[in-house]
C-alpha cells in the first residue's frame, strides 16, 4: 500500500523554508561566495543564523562549500546544480513583484534592467 503522498510544492518549500535562505541562493547566482558577502546588504542577518542556513543548504544538497588552503583559510561556498535548478522560481518570485508593482516602486526604466538582469544571471529562456 502506498504511503501518503507529500505535495511537490512542500517538499520544496521544506528545502528552503527558513528566513534569508531564499536571499542566500539568490546572492550566490549573483556571484556570492563568501560568508561576509551575504551579510554585505543584509543588517539583520546574524552570524549564528546565516552558518546555520549555509549548514542546512548544504546538508540539503543544494550548495557546497569549499575550503582553500590559502593564508588565511578561506571558505567559499556555490550552488551545485541541484541549487541551481532553483533558478526558475527566484525567477519567477522576482518577476512577480515586477509584474505586480502596485505602489510603483520602480520606474519602467528600472524595472525593465532588473529583468534583463534576473534572466542573464539566473539563465532564463524566452
Amino acid at each position: 500500500m502506498e504511503g501518503k503522498i507529500v505535495c511537490p510544492v512542500d517538499r520544496t518549500l521544506n528545502l528552503i523554508n527558513k528566513k534569508w535562505m531564499v536571499q542566500i541562493i539568490r546572492d550566490m547566482f549573483f556571484g556570492k561566495k563568501h560568508f561576509k558577502e551575504f551579510k554585505e546588504d543584509k543588517p539583520d542577518l546574524s552570524n549564528k543564523v546565516l552558518s546555520n542556513c549555509l549548514k542546512e543548504l548544504e546538508k540539503n544538497g543544494l550548495i557546497e562549500k569549499q575550503v582553500l588552503n590559502i593564508s588565511p583559510i578561506t571558505t567559499e561556498y556555490y550552488l551545485t546544480e541541484y541549487g541551481k535548478s532553483l533558478n526558475k522560481i527566484i525567477y519567477e518570485l522576482a518577476m512577480f513583484t515586477l509584474q505586480n508593482d502596485k505602489d510603483h516602486s520602480y520606474s519602467d526604466e528600472t524595472r525593465d534592467a532588473l529583468k534583463e538582469s534576473f534572466k542573464e544571471t539566473l539563465e532564463i529562456d524566452d
